[in-house]
């Protein structure tokens, strides 16, 4: 009897302990992640995962109130449990334990597959306005945004304009990172030598924190930025500023960019060479970056 009340002793702070870590990710989920969208493709990652939850509930709900119901109806010393030592099939058993699976296993495949190519990164997002274009180099561990048609940079900073979709085209400068904004989309990689796209959306004036998420060394807990929506006026004014009051992104500058190093702020650039982006894939590839396409297609 006391070692039957010790180990519900022991279940019970388990179950309670596993209740306080999943209450609180689900809050730092809610306040940073998808689970808190701040844009369309977010809140239909939100949305897929609720589908997947309450898809998942079918098989989860049953199994919590059969287990305890199991456990305490044939729990040892009872008289209320049926003993049948000749029992061997039943079609509803079999039914509900291969049934049932089966089921689950194909609506979750049709829906992924579904939500996979709706919300593929590649794919441009529905917009009357064209889309702000915006060149992302992972560096360790640091984030260089290039601004082409403004002709300026920020560094673990990044401006966009609520309402207005944004392209990026990613590569990286060392190892395979990967480029995330969590209340704005999912991730995607970013390799040496080439290059990548994600098309995102800011519904709402807002800060919002990016990062990368593929660990690649010692400053990987550090490599983060922020993301600012703002209007379009106040974006076009914060790029005029930029122009008239940062020195240019040179060779020295970029070479001192390249140093595995935590940047304590954010730094900015007024100018840079053109071709800036294509010319660190090149650099990688061994080939010339004036046979590369400017939109990088042929990559």
């Amino acid at each position: 009897m006391r070692r039957h009340q010790e180990l519900t002793k022991i279940l019970v702070r388990s179950a309670g302990g596993l209740l306080l870590l999943m209450l609180s990710s689900m809050a730092a989920a809610a306040s940073v992640g998808f689970i808190n969208p701040a844009g369309p493709i977010a809140e239909a990652l939100r949305d897929h995962l609720i589908f997947i939850v309450v898809v998942m509930m079918v098989v989860i709900v049953p199994l919590f109130i059969a287990l305890p119901w199991v456990l305490w109806r044939y729990r040892l010393g009872t008289k209320s449990g049926s003993y049948q030592p000749n029992w061997e099939f039943s079609w509803i058993l079999e039914v509900l334990i291969w049934g049932l699976p089966a089921v689950i296993v194909v609506v979750l495949g049709w829906n992924l597959w579904h939500q996979s190519y709706e919300l593929d990164p590649y794919k441009p997002l529905a917009s009357t306005e064209a889309p702000l274009e915006i060149e992302a180099i992972a560096l360790d561990w640091k984030w260089v945004f290039i601004y082409p048609e403004q002709g300026i940079v920020s560094v673990n900073e990044v401006m966009i304009v609520a309402g207005r979709p944004v392209s990026f085209r990613l590569t990286s400068g060392t190892v395979m990172q990967s480029f995330m904004i969590p209340r704005l989309g999912g991730q995607i990689y970013t390799m040496a030598g080439m290059v990548t796209k994600m098309n995102l959306l800011a519904s709402e004036p807002g800060q919002f924190r990016g990062l990368n998420t593929q660990y690649n060394g010692m400053g990987f807990a550090n490599q983060k930025f922020m993301t600012h929506a703002v209007s379009q006026a106040d974006f076009d004014r914060w790029a005029t500023n930029m122009s008239a009051s940062r020195p240019p992104l040179n060779q020295a500058a970029w070479a001192q960019l390249t140093k595995p190093s935590v940047l304590a702020a954010p730094q900015f650039f007024g100018s840079v060479a053109e071709g800036f982006f294509t010319a660190v894939v090149a650099g990688f590839t061994g080939g010339s970056h004036h046979h590369i396409k400017a939109d990088g297609t042929d990559l």
